[in-house]
């Protein structure tokens, strides 16, 4: 149980770190991260979008919310890192980063289901 706890925060607060990383880089339109997105067709508008929901996924992660909107946020991630994994495959460019933090993610996803298994059988 507690090994569960040590490798579920591990990998969720990798994952949450990195979303609210990457949601800062989007929501102040870092200069690269906008040419990036204009040179393969994207509108600007869906990298504040994209930025918002990186936000609030990582907040839902790691904050004391319910299981519903939990699953929401880990369906969330679920849907960026293999949407960021086709584009990148789609446009030339390493891929190997959105399919890393895919793998952590299942990992944060596995251990958190255990502990709630644990949780609902006690």
């Amino acid at each position: 149980m507690k090994r569960d706890k040590i490798v579920y925060w591990i990998t969720t607060g990798l994952v949450a770190a990195m979303m609210l990383f990457s949601a800062y880089m989007y929501l102040t339109k870092n200069p690269d991260l906008v040419k990036n997105f204009q040179s393969i067709g994207f509108p600007l508008f869906f990298v504040t979008i994209l930025g918002v929901a990186k936000l609030l996924g990582a907040i839902a992660l790691v904050a004391p919310v319910g299981r519903i909107l939990k699953e929401w946020a880990y369906a969330g991630f679920l849907f960026i890192f293999i949407g960021a994994t086709w584009v990148h495959l789609e446009t030339g460019t390493p891929f190997i980063m959105p399919v890393i933090f895919l793998a952590i993610l299942a990992v944060s996803y596995l251990f958190w289901t255990r502990l709630l298994r644990s949780a609902i059988s006690r």
